[in-house]
């Protein structure tokens, strides 16, 4: 049986990594765009942010070329923007008309680098494998995260209160007189919260609820 012919996006979307030019000047949008693919990487370019904002971004280690100065939104306010919508894509800065106070702002806000025009190739493709990179590590903890918070939402109300209090350094003993319960049903509840977080031991419970934003409990 012959297999159905994918649509470019969904070929987009088999493969990594991806970069996002964003670049209103046709000439540097192509001479870019060749430049990432003369070294294997997937290229989408976009005329404006506003642009890019319409497009459904595929679940894949990327990174944003953007140009700082763009016809409507800028590329600092399109970064602001990324930011308010929880979207963590390493952000590749490049202007002809760079100053400090834009660099400061661009890279206050998370970018990776800010290259001034013209730059040199080399300097533009190292910016973008440091990116890549990052967002694969960022992609790959996330991920962690994600199957961690599936184990902790197997955990009782009662459960979570004691995995916060082993948290803080307590020991069965004054989780125990903290809770009002005996110490043998504290013992119990451990080990239940141990198998269903799959906590190989303490130490691991207790990185494992780091990973998770479980604070120590304030005394």
């Amino acid at each position: 049986m012959t297999e159905r012919p994918k649509t470019p996006r969904e070929s987009i979307s088999a493969r990594e990594p991806l970069v996002f030019i964003v670049e209103d000047d046709e000439l540097m949008r192509e001479a870019l765009g060749n430049l990432f693919a003369s070294i294997g990487l997937e290229v989408e370019v976009f005329g404006s942010a506003s642009e890019m904002l319409r497009s459904k971004l595929p679940d894949v280690a990327s990174c944003l070329v953007l140009d700082i100065r763009l016809p409507g939104m800028s590329g600092l306010d399109f970064q602001g923007e990324l930011a308010k919508a929880n979207i963590h894509i390493p952000v590749i800065f490049m202007t002809g008309h760079g100053d400090i106070p834009m660099s400061v702002r661009a890279m206050k806000g998370g970018a990776v680098d800010f290259l001034t025009k013209p730059f040199r190739d080399q300097d533009m493709l190292d910016a973008v494998m440091v990116a890549i990179e990052r967002d694969r590590k960022r992609r790959e903890a996330d991920k962690i995260v994600a199957n961690l918070q599936i184990l902790f939402e197997k955990l009782t109300p009662r459960e979570r209160e004691i995995l916060t209090l082993v948290s803080s350094g307590l020991m069965n003993k004054q989780i125990a007189a903290e809770l009002g319960l005996a110490e043998i049903t504290v013992k119990i509840h451990r080990g239940h919260i141990m198998k269903k977080m799959d906590a190989k031991s303490l130490a691991d419970l207790l990185r494992k609820a780091g990973m998770l934003g479980i604070r120590p409990a304030k005394p």
